[in-house]
């Protein structure tokens, strides 16, 4: 049975609960399969090699995960060629495909968990009572350990998106 922490995050004032173990700087970034628009299977081996930015939102139907991820596609520009960016979600892969389409976002890669949760359950950012995941970011380093961490705790603010980028930055240099 996997780990549940409770309180762990709000949404709009309310308690909820994680599933998963609570993920810190200096670990080892947890595999995960998730399936990309064309229902591929993508690993954290998938990009190996690489600093990935983990940007993780509850639906991209939102105007706050709207916000967070053209935020990252927009800053994906100017971060070092060997950066790349994911952003996950459990909603479905075609929902994921039109929502891009439609926002032009074309740089960085947008992953749907929906299949097994695996990548929620992970990380633990599974929210049991919701059955989405929880807003959080995750800088993985090209050695695969986890550089940044942040899980926010009411789940309908903002991530510290300098914090997170200037993560990404370091971890490539």
């Amino acid at each position: 049975m996997a780990q549940e922490r409770s309180g762990a995050v709000t949404f709009k004032g309310g308690p909820l609960t994680l599933v998963g173990p609570e993920i810190k700087v200096g670990d080892a970034a947890p595999d995960f399969k998730v399936i990309d628009g064309g229902l591929a299977e993508v690993t954290l081996k998938s990009s190996a090699g690489k600093v990935r930015l983990i940007s993780v939102v509850p639906s991209l139907d939102t105007p706050v995960c709207d916000a967070q991820t053209r935020k990252f596609n927009e800053a994906a520009a100017n971060l070092p060629g060997k950066v790349a960016v994911l952003t996950l979600s459990l909603d479905l892969p075609f929902a994921q495909k039109r929502f891009c389409t439609t926002a032009g976002i074309d740089k960085l890669q947008v992953l749907s968990d929906h299949r097994s949760k695996s990548f929620g359950e992970a990380y633990g950012v599974l929210i049991k009572e919701l059955q989405i995941h929880s807003r959080a970011i995750f800088v993985v380093g090209a050695d695969d350990k986890v550089k940044y961490v942040e899980y926010v705790k009411e789940v309908t603010e903002h991530p510290n998106y300098e914090k997170a980028l200037n993560a990404a930055k370091t971890a490539a240099n």
